[in-house]
């Protein structure tokens, strides 16, 4: 199976509430995510970060928009959805649906991600869920 593929069964766990610990199947255990402050490397990071997300947007999806797969990185550019529905960074639930684009860079061997690289707009999920002002 390529790394896309990998990816891309990893993304449809993901969304699934009844599948969602097998998006974990993704990740070594010793997987170093960049990008993410706070996250401790290794799988049990890992978890422990998606658990806060999934806590915060029950309902969290990421929709790949574009890959570009080269050697052993895959590169995806993404849009994350979901509905602010439990506390995130301090912002009590507010209900309100989130809609952010990102970029993401995951590096492979033997079939698992050992390292992950990525950027999200979190000035505009902020303001989504009114952790902001909208811009002038």
């Amino acid at each position: 199976m390529s790394n896309k593929a990998i990816i891309e069964q990893a993304l449809t766990h993901l969304a699934n509430p009844s599948t969602r610990k097998q998006y974990f199947e993704l990740y070594a255990d010793t997987v170093v995510l960049h990008g993410y402050d706070g996250v401790a490397p290794g799988l049990d990071g890992v978890k422990a970060f998606y658990g806060y997300m999934w806590n915060a947007f029950p309902d969290l999806s990421v929709t790949a928009e574009d890959y570009v797969e080269q050697g052993d990185k895959v590169s995806v550019r993404f849009e994350l959805t979901g509905t602010h529905q439990g506390p995130f960074q301090g912002i009590p639930a507010t209900g309100r649906p989130i809609r952010v684009p990102g970029i993401t860079i995951l590096r492979f061997a033997q079939g698992k991600c050992v390292e992950r690289w990525s950027q999200l707009n979190a000035l505009l999920l902020l303001t989504q869920i009114g952790a902001l002002p909208p811009p002038a």
